[in-house]
C-alpha cells in the first residue's frame, strides 16, 4: 500500500478509537477497505451483523440501500455513508411509484400474490414488499410461500428466473438487472474455459442465463467462499461477479488461483457505485459525523419486512400479503 494511504489508514484506525466507530464493508470494496474493516460480508451478513453492533457509530462500506438496512435494523446507531452518492443500478431500476402501479393491477385483475425483493432495493420498494431477500437467503423464502400465491419478484429479472428454475415455482419478473453482473462477456467466458479446462467456474445468480449455463458453482458471495475454502489442494477459479471479490478470496485461501471473467468492454468490471467508496471519504466522514442516514418516514414498514425476511426467516409462509 502506498505510504500516503498507509498513513490514510492509520488515522481511519485512530478515529475509529475516538468516536466510536464499527467499520463494515462489503465484499465489492477495494481491498486496503476490506482490510480495515472489523466485518466484511455479503448483503445478508452485513444486515445480520448491523443488529449487533454496539458501539454509538457504525460505518457502512458499501452502497446507500445497505446503509439504510443498517440504519433501519439498529435505529438507535448513527450510521455513515462515506458517499451518499454510492448508489445501485437495480434500485434504479425499480422506482416505488412503478411498483405501486403495477400492484395496484395486478390486484385489480384479481391477482393474489406476494412481493419478494431483492435487497438491492430502496427503502421505499421494501415498504411495498411482503418479503426481502438476498441471494444467500432467496430460496429458502421462496419455497415457503404458499403455492396458491403468485411471487411477483423485484427487482432482478436474472436473479428471478434462476430462483425460478431451482425452485419451480413460476414468477412475475420485474425487468431490473446489475450492470456490473449483465457486462460479462459470454465469449470471453466460453474462451478462458477452453484456456483453463481444469478451472472451477464460480458464477453469482445476478449473471445472465447465458453466463450461469456454463457455471460449476452458482451462488452469492458467502457461498462462493464456502465452495472455494472446500477445496484444500490448489484449484484454478474463473470468477463471475464484482471483481473486488477477489480479494477476499486470495486473501482466505492463497492456495488457490483466481481469474475475473472479462466484461464485454474490459476484464475491470468493477461496480462504480461501490468504487465511490475510498479511504479519504471514510475518513472524512469519520471526522464530519457525515454523510448520515436519517431515519425516514417509509424505514417504519420496511424495518417491519426487513426484520422478519432477513432476522427471523419463515417458518411458513403465514403472513397476507400486503393489500389483500
Amino acid at each position: 500500500m502506498p505510504a500516503v494511504l498507509d498513513d490514510i489508514s492509520t488515522e481511519i484506525l485512530h478515529l475509529k478509537k475516538k468516536i466510536g466507530a464499527t467499520i463494515l464493508a462489503h465484499y465489492y470494496q477495494e481491498g486496503e477497505i476490506q482490510e480495515l474493516a472489523d466485518i466484511t460480508g455479503d448483503s445478508l451478513k452485513l444486515a445480520r451483523e448491523a443488529t449487533k453492533v454496539d458501539t454509538p457509530v457504525i460505518v457502512f462500506c458499501g452502497v446507500l440501500f445497505m446503509a439504510e438496512t443498517a440504519k433501519m435494523l439498529n435505529p438507535a446507531k448513527k450510521v455513515l455513508l462515506p458517499d451518499l452518492k454510492a448508489g445501485c443500478s437495480l434500485v434504479d431500476s425499480c422506482p416505488p411509484e412503478k411498483l405501486h402501479r403495477y400492484q395496484e393491477m395486478l390486484r385489480e385483475n384479481g391477482r393474489k400474490f406476494q412481493t419478494v425483493t431483492y435487497i438491492n432495493s430502496s427503502a421505499a420498494v421494501k415498504a411495498l414488499s411482503d418479503w426481502v431477500v438476498t441471494s444467500g437467503n432467496a430460496e429458502e423464502v421462496v419455497r415457503k410461500i404458499p403455492e396458491s400465491d403468485e411471487i411477483l419478484f423485484v427487482p432482478d429479472k436474472h436473479l428471478g428466473r434462476y430462483l425460478s428454475e431451482v425452485t419451480g415455482r413460476k414468477m412475475i419478473l420485474w425487468d431490473g438487472s446489475c450492470m456490473v453482473h449483465e457486462i460479462f462477456s459470454v465469449h470471453d467466458l466460453v474462451r478462458m474455459k477452453k484456456l483453463h479446462p481444469t478451472a472451477q467456474t464460480i458464477a453469482h445468480p445476478e449473471c445472465p442465463k447465458n453466463i450461469l449455463e456454463h457455471a460449476d458453482f452458482i451462488g452469492g458471495t458467502e457461498a462462493m467462499i464456502k465452495f472455494v475454502g472446500a477445496y484444500k489442494e490448489p484449484v484454478e477459479f474463473i470468477v463471475a461477479t464484482e471483481p473486488n471479490m477477489m480479494w477476499q478470496l486470495e486473501s482466505r485461501f492463497k492456495h488457490h488461483k483466481y481469474l475475473p471473467v472479462p466484461g464485454i468492454t474490459c476484464a475491470c468490471n468493477k461496480c462504480p457505485h461501490m468504487a465511490l467508496n475510498t479511504l479519504e471519504k471514510i475518513r472524512d466522514c469519520m471526522l464530519t459525523g457525515g454523510p448520515e442516514i436519517h431515519w425516514q418516514p417509509e424505514f417504519d414498514r420496511a424495518k417491519e419486512v426487513l426484520a422478519k425476511s432477513l432476522l427471523n426467516p419463515p417458518a411458513a409462509a403465514k403472513v397476507q400479503p400486503q393489500g389483500d
